[in-house]
């Protein structure tokens, strides 16, 4: 959404991007404060005509003079540009920042120096030719209210389409006004009319009658770009592995599978019966990071359990314990297991042997574990 000025219009190119390479110090302070406005472009870019554009240039000061409370939350670190600029604005609520001298405003007499405009380099506006007619109607493309919708559900593999599915009865399944609900599902046989059987045969609703659309639903081809299991990463790097410890776990185990999730550049954490870790077979005191109380494994993107002959029975008496893996299995989450881990799994009663559920007893079986995790899932753990 915007123009590039034409580069003789432009006598300095200013070059620069975003690093997303740490997670934020303080959540308050860098996200919750975060006031990006569309309004905030380098010299060389200038705006669109589009009139989302132009709204949100328009909305998104308002937004955050109101979520932020002030009218200097550029002066917010998190908002605050990097490199020292020179501009008039001071004063106002909340202010920190403000510059020295009697006068705001140039040219003036009070100061000597400061900033100033320059008609030669300065900012120039793109001289854009502009014909035609304006009017104040809606395109006719506003009324295509279903041919995007159909496009991306028909993009989607089956498993992705079964999520969507899932998601309209769960969501349809709150709403207490039966008028609304069918009204919402009348729009579906316009995506898919699949799609709409379905989803009313989930809320035990009849084969809806779809709902006329203001203008005829277009056929767009199909996209992989609009889905996530067509482009896989191939890799675990960036993910984080629960590794279920007890006290006896074997150092060298844990050590190996750590090391190879380090290595891919994947995230491992540990996760203890009690929060006050566990002691290993070769004595030491190990901290975890996460305790079973708290932590279900839909946090986690795989699971290993490292668990030793004694503890293991303890484990398949605990209610979390089996949660945590019945839970990983049910969300076809790759699942490492070591010998005495595999009592948890029986008495959690799942087959050892299913899709997905791979040993950690070998040497290079750690390897192996966290190579098969690139898939991130095993969709056909229950075809």
């Amino acid at each position: 959404a915007t123009k590039i000025i034409p580069e003789e219009l432009v006598p300095v190119r200013i070059v620069g991007k975003l690093v997303l390479n740490r997670m934020v110090d303080n959540f308050f302070a860098e996200t919750e404060q975060v006031a990006f406005c569309t309004q905030n472009v380098v010299p060389g870019i200038d705006f669109t005509n589009d009139p989302l554009l132009q709204g949100r240039n328009f909305s998104y000061l308002d937004t955050q003079l109101k979520r932020l409370g002030s009218p200097n939350f550029n002066q917010l670190p998190i908002n605050a540009p990097r490199c020292p600029f020179h501009h008039f604005q001071q004063d106002g609520h909340m202010a920190h920042m403000n510059p020295k001298g009697r006068a705001n405003y140039e040219p003036n007499s009070w100061s000597s120096g400061g900033p100033r405009a320059d008609a030669e380099t300065g900012y120039r506006h793109f001289p854009e030719v502009v014909e035609g007619e304006k009017r104040k109607a809606r395109g006719e493309l506003f009324a295509d209210h279903y041919s995007q919708a159909r496009q991306f559900y028909l993009s989607q593999t089956a498993i992705e389409q079964d999520h969507i599915i899932e998601a309209l009865v769960f969501e349809l399944s709150r709403c207490e006004v039966d008028a609304i609900r069918q009204r919402m599902v009348a729009h579906l046989p316009n995506i898919d009319p699949d799609l709409a059987d379905i989803v009313a045969a989930g809320l035990g609703m009849p084969a809806p009658v779809a709902h006329p659309p203001q203008r005829a639903v277009i056929d767009q081809p199909v996209s992989d770009a609009l889905s996530i299991l067509k482009r896989p990463p191939g890799t675990f790097k960036g993910r984080k592995m629960g590794i279920l410890i007890t006290d006896g776990v074997d150092d060298a185990a844990l050590e190996a599978l750590v090391n190879t999730l380090n290595a891919e550049g994947a995230t491992p954490a540990l996760v203890g019966a009690r929060i006050g870790g566990v002691v290993t077979a070769g004595g030491r005191s190990l901290p975890v990071r996460y305790s079973l109380a708290a932590t279900p494994s839909v946090l986690f993107d795989a699971v290993a359990i490292l668990a030793s002959e004694d503890e293991a029975p303890g484990l398949c008496e605990d209610h979390k314990a089996l949660e945590f893996v019945a839970d990983a299995y049910e969300f076809r989450k790759f699942i490492g297991v070591n010998a005495a881990a595999r009592m948890l799994l029986d008495a959690a009663d799942i087959d050892a042997d299913a899709l997905g559920v791979l040993p950690l007893e070998a040497e290079d079986d750690g390897d192996a574990f966290v190579a098969a995790c690139a898939d991130l899932r095993v969709w056909d753990r229950f075809e």
